[in-house]
């Protein structure tokens, strides 16, 4: 699938027959075929391409295994940008929500933060910021603070299903559902999506099936309900709306809200068959951005290394790469999260169908316990 713009760049030319990386090979076996049908998904029986990756990068470089375990430098980031947040929400309890001030404040500063709040839930929830579970859940509740509504319990293990059941359909929630290829697979479509992303990734996964609601859940939400309720109290409505504000527009149309789609769709189709000769897997699925916005984001935008490592923190990402670097050099990736949303809206070759599906594979979600939750 041709990309109307350079969003996503290789090694080499589309013109060249050949990569180091990337080669087109003929299937001798064929599994029974799909049904396809028009404006449809890329679907594969293939299995997610990072764990073999994972396992043939230990065996090339066994000291990567030393890059995982929690990173201290977590929780005082975190503490430092919800102390941005709140003293933003306490000088602007005054300030009417309409006014522009308000406004330009919740999408440079506001959204920013939120959006690298959101992240930080994200690396939590892989117990990367301290060795303890409960310390874990803990800093998430506290993250989750600015943002205004509960939601770190739930996220948690949503997103370990999407990491154990990459692409696997009615398992990962990060996957569009078949009412939103339907009617968002247009221009406009497209354009509404971006603008409310956020709104379907906290409302998506409870149509795809419900994980147990536990005790995180229920402290998630009451120290939330209290930290929302003291600030109404001691400051204004307006400090409450300007976190929720927040909170939108970083899952809108803003800079570090590009990660949401840069991430798994996929802009550029290669030939069937198409496979890393390293480790004899389909590419590609996952796209990384090494661009400066990671400093903002706690390095997300290393997400192949990410998806191949969920065990590495994000200080770390950057030396997995290093390490491993044959692995990832030549792999796709995304120069512009802005340059990825204008893509998205305006290529017509580039849609909600985009993303790779799998029917069956991964770990079957009613298998999660509340203790796993928990832990």
């Amino acid at each position: 699938m041709p990309a109307s713009t350079s969003t996503i760049t290789t090694s080499r030319s589309p013109k060249e027959p050949q990569t180091a990386r990337l080669r087109a090979e003929e299937e001798t076996l064929q599994p029974p075929p799909i049904e396809v049908k028009e404006h449809d998904f890329f679907w594969t029986y293939t299995e997610e391409p990072h764990r073999t990756r994972r396992m043939a990068i230990i065996k090339a470089h066994p000291e990567v295994t030393k890059l995982c375990g929690p990173e201290p430098l977590t929780k005082y980031l975190v503490l430092f940008v919800v102390s941005i947040q709140v003293l933003c929400a306490y000088l602007l309890q005054d300030t009417p929500f309409f006014n522009w001030k308000f406004w330009a404040t919740a999408y440079v500063v506001g959204a920013t933060a939120n959006q690298n709040l959101f992240l930080a839930i994200h690396e939590i929830s892989h117990n990367l910021a301290f060795r303890t579970p409960w310390l874990n859940r803990a800093l998430a509740i506290v993250a989750n603070l600015p943002i205004g509504v509960p939601y770190s319990a739930s996220f948690r293990p949503y997103h370990l299903t999407h990491h154990k059941s990459l692409g696997v359909d009615g398992l990962d929630t990060d996957l569009p559902t078949a009412f939103e290829a339907v009617f968002l697979d247009s221009l406009l479509g497209k354009a509404f999506f971006c603008t409310f992303q956020i709104l379907f990734y906290a409302i998506r996964p409870i149509f795809i099936y419900a994980v147990p609601f536990t005790s995180i859940h229920f402290i998630n939400i009451f120290v939330q309900v209290l930290f929302d309720t003291i600030l109404v109290k001691t400051c204004s409505a307006n400090s409450v709306y300007y976190l929720i504000l927040s909170s939108f527009l970083a899952g809108s149309l803003h800079p570090c809200a590009g990660h949401f789609i840069a991430e798994h769709y996929t802009f550029e189709k290669l030939p069937t068959g198409a496979k890393d000769p390293l480790t004899n897997t389909p590419v590609p699925e996952t796209f990384s951005y090494y661009g400066a916005l990671n400093m903002l984001t706690y390095n997300v935008g290393l997400h192949n290394e990410h998806h191949d490592f969920p065990a590495v923190p994000w200080s770390r990402l950057p030396l997995l790469h290093e390490m491993a670097k044959e692995f990832y050099a030549d792999l796709p990736r995304h120069e512009s999260w802005v340059g990825v949303i204008w893509q998205f809206v305006w290529d017509k070759e580039v849609g909600m169908t985009c993303r790779v599906k799998r029917k069956e594979g991964g770990r079957k979600v009613g298998k999660w316990t509340a203790e796993e939750i928990q832990a």
